[in-house]
């Protein structure tokens, strides 16, 4: 579609603001008053913007390119943001943009004629969001909109706004909804009959003894996967029907345009299906995991993966430029890692994230909640050996990803025959280093982690059994060489934080695995205070944060999508009360080696260093092109007034050598900052204490924690890179 601006006229509200633009700023009124072109104003604006950063002589090297990292974004001014955001704007006008994340949909940047044309003919095309954006960034430069520093008190009173599962009163709430599903879902199952011998009830049982068994199955994971909901109907009756029409509306058009649908009935308990004063707002980062957004459901058909590098031809490298053994069953990004997604139950989840990076594979079908089609068949176990056989032979992998879908959703036969087999590929590696010189040896295992969102979804799952397992594996494992045994999970709420909760991650410690958290930092989980709370909370029962994960920018994550500025703000504003002292990085970096004492040696830590928690995780953007970052600079503005941001890769970590090739990444985000906080209003949030977000154009990628990194080896490794191709 041809998009001509001279012709486009400006709405009544746009004309509004424009005037109130000029109105607060007289030397911009006569820029464009006094100046012949469109031209000739964006100099004049060049001119005042370079007046305001050479004030800071960083600001300017930082501007140029000549210092990069954390130590230049922290010499800058936060006028220096609005003056260099202006800078780049108009070094990047005229640029147009292919938009894929819209359906392949054109953006042109050009803020400052935009300006010209409304103000010379009305015209231009520009939204009111466009003009909101303009407005706050004259403020920044003007410094009338002064960057504001909360205190380690007022992030402490956006914390204590947010309840989570561990208070009793929450605890009381939680057992009263599952005393309402127990019965609800108990008039549904009758006596026991011809292929359903598990959950069944015996014949003559009374109403109170069904009951007591219901109560014991309530703590079998399976009773949890069998009679999870699959329909909004049912959904909406164990909710008490507590549901507005609008939104069982949502739903069911959802079901009719095939999105799998799969929530257990624990997960459902932590919804309210009343909400008392007190918990006002505190569950909606789970409920809208729960329920669909209308965007979602309109491109549901449509979703292509963000990532390129998940998107493998048999045969061809992936845009990170690693030849993979299976386009399906291995994910490779960087040289030292690979995801190993097997063909087993695990390819399942516990339920359907919003958010998911893999909503295409729901969408063909590969990921589904049809359980018993995803146990292993009797070719699995070749297919396993060749996969893994991948890693043997490869001179720089060293950290093997178990995920799907949801490595614990794999049966326990299923996981430990894995883990056998991940050790004896462990075992070979490093008996054939045995007969390469130093400096031709191969990188050996040195992580091995499990990801899986069960902890918070299904937390039952979590056996003694299957704490064996993982406690017998590292055990035998230890022995190679192997030093990380991690299980990567999933909080996005405190909410999600429940005894039950608690009591797996207690297990898993226990024997020796460390459990890390990645948060997508959604719509609701961005409120103030909101993620500060979920890192004292997990830190409180042994958990670690390690991510914190900007929601990717396709059309069908706009409800959930809070913007880039956010996630910048919400390091610098809030997470920041949680640095950890440089004295402590040592310290830290040996807690995994004695996972068993996490819960005091957190405590103890916090304690010493006088932190609520501890700040661990980074945040970052999965970027569509390789790898992770929050890198980036503002370099434009659509006449929506969706930011266009231009991300450089994380230069703290090794990548994979293509990115010398790939260069920066340009994203155009899927909703404008005035659209996020018309959001945040609906959930009852005060748009003041957000006010700065709007001067957060710049982001700089933290450096790893040194819990994170790799132990080193007593020998040296080869500089070969196997298994790439440009």
């Amino acid at each position: 579609m041809t998009y001509y601006p001279e012709k486009i006229a400006l709405s009544a509200r746009s004309l509004t603001l424009l005037r109130k633009l000029f109105r607060e700023n007289p030397r911009l009124n006569d820029i464009y008053s006094e100046a012949q072109s469109s031209q000739e104003a964006m100099g004049k604006v060049q001119e005042w913007a370079f007046e305001v950063l050479n004030e800071n002589p960083k600001a300017v090297a930082y501007y140029k390119g000549e210092v990069e990292g954390r130590a230049g974004f922290e010499s800058l001014r936060w006028q220096d943001f609005a003056a260099i955001r202006i800078l780049d704007y108009i070094a990047n006008s005229g640029r147009e943009f292919d938009n894929p994340y819209r359906n392949g949909e054109k953006a042109l940047n050009e803020p400052f004629n935009l300006i010209w044309l409304g103000v010379k003919q009305g015209a231009g095309g520009a939204k009111p969001l466009f003009f909101d954006d303009m407005i706050k960034l004259f403020r920044q430069l003007n410094n009338q909109l002064p960057q504001y520093k909360p205190t380690r008190e007022q992030v402490e009173e956006w914390m204590s706004r947010w309840h989570d599962g561990l208070d009793p009163q929450i605890v009381k709430i939680r057992e009263e909804n599952k005393d309402r599903i127990i019965r609800i879902l108990m008039r549904n199952i009758t006596s026991c009959e011809v292929g359903e011998s598990r959950f069944c009830f015996d014949e003559g049982m009374t109403d109170e003894q069904k009951l007591e068994r219901m109560k014991e199955w309530w703590n079998d994971y399976k009773f949890h996967l069998r009679f999870a909901v699959r329909s909004p109907k049912l959904l909406n009756e164990l909710l008490d029907f507590s549901l507005d029409l609008e939104t069982q509306k949502v739903l069911e058009n959802a079901e009719k345009k095939g999105i799998p649908f799969f929530v257990n009935p624990y997960y459902l308990s932590l919804l309210n299906a009343r909400t008392p004063d007190f918990t006002a707002g505190s569950d909606l980062a789970i409920r809208h995991y729960v329920i669909y957004s209308k965007p979602l459901i309109d491109q549901f058909g449509n979703i292509q993966a963000w990532e390129k590098e998940d998107q493998v031809e048999p045969g061809k490298p992936n845009a990170a430029g690693w030849m993979l053994p299976s386009h399906r069953c291995v994910h490779r990004r960087y040289p030292e890692v690979a995801i190993l997604i097997p063909d087993t139950m695990g390819r399942a989840c516990g339920g359907l994230c919003v958010s998911c990076q893999r909503m295409y594979d729901f969408q063909r079908g590969n990921l589904n909640f049809n359980l018993d089609k995803l146990k292993p068949n009797e070719t699995w176990d070749e297919k396993l050996q060749r996969l893994l056989t991948y890693w043997e032979n490869d001179t720089q992998l060293r950290d093997i990803l178990i995920t799907g879908g949801d490595a614990l959703m794999s049966q326990n036969k299923s996981l430990r025959n894995i883990l056998d087999k991940v050790l004896q590929m462990i075992i070979r590696k490093v008996e054939a280093n045995k007969h390469r010189p130093d400096g031709e040896k191969y990188a050996e295992i040195q992580r091995i982690r499990l990801g899986s969102r069960l902890l918070a979804y299904l937390p039952q799952r979590v056996t003694e059994e299957l704490t064996q397992i993982l406690g017998d594996f590292k055990t035998r494992a230890s022995e190679y060489g192997v030093k990380q045994f991690v299980i990567q999970t999933h909080f996005e709420s405190p909410m999600e934080v429940t005894p039950e909760s608690a009591l797996a991650v207690q297990r898993l410690v226990s024997v020796g695995w460390t459990v890390t958290n990645q948060l997508v930092f959604t719509s609701a989980a961005s409120r103030r205070g909101h993620t500060a709370k979920l890192r004292k909370v997990l830190n409180d029962i042994g958990v670690i944060t390690y991510y914190t994960f900007s929601v990717k920018g396709f059309q069908e994550n706009t409800f959930n999508y809070a913007t880039n500025a956010r996630a910048v703000q919400e390091q610098v504003e809030e997470k920041v009360v949680g640095t950890i002292p440089k004295e402590y990085l040592q310290e830290i970096k040996q807690f995994p080696l004695e996972a068993h004492k996490m819960v005091d040696n957190l405590k103890q830590l916090r304690q010493k260093a006088d932190i609520p928690f501890l700040a661990s995780d980074r945040n970052v953007i999965n970027l569509p092109g390789v790898g992770k970052s929050l890198t980036f600079r503002t370099i434009g503005i659509t006449r929506w007034g969706r930011r266009i941001l231009e991300f450089d890769h994380d230069h703290t970590r090794w990548h994979s050598p293509i990115i010398n090739k790939i260069g920066k990444i340009v994203i155009i985000e899927s909703k404008p900052i005035g659209e996020y906080l018309h959001q945040l209003i609906d959930m009852g949030e005060s748009v003041k204490e957000y006010s700065t977000v709007w001067g957060y154009s710049i982001g700089e990628t933290e450096p790893r924690l040194s819990i994170f990194e790799y132990p080193g080896y007593g020998f040296k490794t080869t500089e070969a890179i196997t298994n790439y191709e440009v």
